[in-house]
C-alpha cells in the first residue's frame, strides 16, 4: 500500500446486542473501488476450506453468486443452510427448461460448495449462454444467473 484513500462509505447494519461476530463480505470482482476502513475492527485471514472444517452453523439460508462468472469449463456454487433440510439444486436455461440436477438430498446445517461442469442431465456439454441456478431448501427458494462462455 502506497497511500490511503479515506473516502467514507456508509452501510447501515443492525447488529443484535448479543452478536459475537460480524461478517463483512466485499466481492473482489464487484465494481467497488477504494479503501474500506472500520474503527475497532479485527480482521483475521482464513482459508475458505478452514471455514468448512470448523463446523460453523450459518444464521440464515443463502445462495451465493457462482464463481467464476462468467465461467468455462466449470463453476462453483456455494450456499448455506442454518438447519438440516432437503436440498435441491437445479440448473435451468432461460426458457425455464431444466438442464441439470446437481443435488437432491438431505443435508445438515453448514456451508456447502458444489461444482457444475457445463453438462446437462445426459452428460452432453451445453452451449454458451445464460443459465439460472436454483436452490430449494425447506421453505427457502432462491435463484441466480450465471454465464457460460466458450
Amino acid at each position: 500500500v502506497t497511500q490511503f484513500d479515506w473516502t467514507q462509505y456508509y452501510v447501515d447494519v443492525t447488529v443484535p446486542n448479543n452478536a459475537q461476530s460480524f461478517h463483512v463480505r466485499l466481492h473482489p470482482l464487484g465494481r467497488f473501488k477504494g479503501t474500506v476502513w472500520f474503527d475497532l475492527l479485527e480482521v483475521e485471514k482464513i482459508n475458505p476450506t478452514d471455514l468448512m472444517n470448523q463446523q460453523m452453523i450459518p444464521s440464515a439460508f443463502n445462495l451465493f453468486q457462482n464463481y467464476p462468472n462468467p465461467f468455462n469449463p466449470s463453476t462453483r456454487i456455494s450456499y448455506s443452510l442454518p438447519q438440516a433440510s432437503y436440498v435441491k439444486i437445479k440448473i435451468y436455461d432461460l426458457l425455464g427448461v431444466e438442464v441439470k440436477t446437481l443435488l437432491e438430498s438431505e443435508q445438515s446445517a453448514g456451508l456447502y460448495n458444489i461444482q457444475w461442469n457445463g453438462e446437462n442431465n445426459f452428460g452432453s456439454k451445453v452451449s454458451s449462454g445464460t443459465y439460472i441456478y436454483r436452490l430449494e431448501a425447506g421453505n427457502f427458494v432462491q435463484s441466480k444467473k450465471m454465464v457460460l462462455l466458450k
